[in-house]
């Protein structure tokens, strides 16, 4: 997944526009977007949409608000037959295991929903292996928003406050062996090449993905996060001399082509095809 679009759960004329946007994964909001006042309202539109289009199999998320009433959205868009759910505000393991016992509850295939934990402060931050490692949980994301403002942190232009924060959820996906997270939003949708050059900041730093609050900015993400054709030939070469050689080799400018660089380039090939990403040159 290299973009996944916000889109305001208590806005179902946006829905299919968002369908068409070129974003990989259709994120409909159903916590900070909508107003308290409209949350049931809201539900009842999501759930209604995705039991509509439930049959074309796109890739549909939903993130659920925290807490009492982010149970009854798991509930509601489990039966309706969500790909997966965002948990706002997720601090711990047992958030998650509570999320997937109302999964299991409502959703009609078992074990079928996969879980996308959002960390949104200092605790979720610190708790992020144990997080990443719970059942069910596919990815995390990463909201900066409520972080920096819990924290105290005003981010330079360049966001280098933020860098050790973000380097530990990669570190902690990669540990536990779920996909590199979901990189943060940006606010300023309006400043393409901003966004251009954070995300490519983002994609050197092993995030794979960013969630978009614009459809102006998926198609600069995916361009960011798309494998470069002359990228993919070059790790074809560098296996393929790997493999002839049975182990280490040369490559065609006289560099070492040991395990590590092969298993970069395996990275790279597996992305292309399940149409992923790779990493963003300078």
């Amino acid at each position: 997944m290299r973009s996944a679009l916000y889109v305001p759960g208590s806005r179902p004329e946006l829905f299919d526009k968002a369908m068409s946007s070129g974003a990989d994964v259709v994120l409909i909001d159903l916590e900070d977007s909508v107003p308290p006042a409209a949350k049931d309202r809201a539900r009842t539109a999501v759930a209604a949409w995705l039991s509509e289009i439930r049959a074309s199999g796109p890739r549909i998320w939903v993130r659920v608000n925290p807490g009492s009433i982010g149970e009854a959205d798991l509930a509601a868009v489990a039966v309706a037959g969500v790909s997966a759910v965002c948990l706002a505000k997720a601090e711990s393991t047992a958030q998650v295991h509570v999320a997937g016992a109302v999964l299991r509850e409502f959703e009609p295939c078992p074990g079928g929903i996969r879980i996308c934990p959002i960390l949104e402060s200092a605790s979720a931050v610190l708790a992020a292996h144990e997080i990443a490692a719970a059942p069910r949980v596919d990815r995390l994301q990463l909201g900066e928003a409520d972080l920096c403002a819990e924290i105290g942190v005003d981010p330079s232009p360049d966001d280098r406050e933020l860098w050790a924060v973000r380097s530990q959820v990669v570190l902690a996906s990669a540990a536990a062996g779920i996909a590199p997270p979901l990189g943060p939003v940006r606010t300023d949708f309006g400043d393409l090449e901003a966004l251009k050059v954070s995300t490519m900041a983002l994609a050197r730093m092993g995030f794979r993905g960013r969630a978009c609050i614009h459809p102006a900015q998926v198609a600069v993400v995916n361009e960011v996060f798309t494998p470069d054709p002359a990228d993919i030939e070059q790790a074809h070469a560098l296996v393929a001399r790997f493999d002839a050689a049975g182990g280490a080799a040369l490559d065609d400018e006289g560099r070492m082509v040991d395990l590590a660089v092969v298993r970069r380039a395996r990275r790279l090939l597996a992305n292309s095809r399940s149409g992923g990403c790779a990493i963003a040159r300078d």
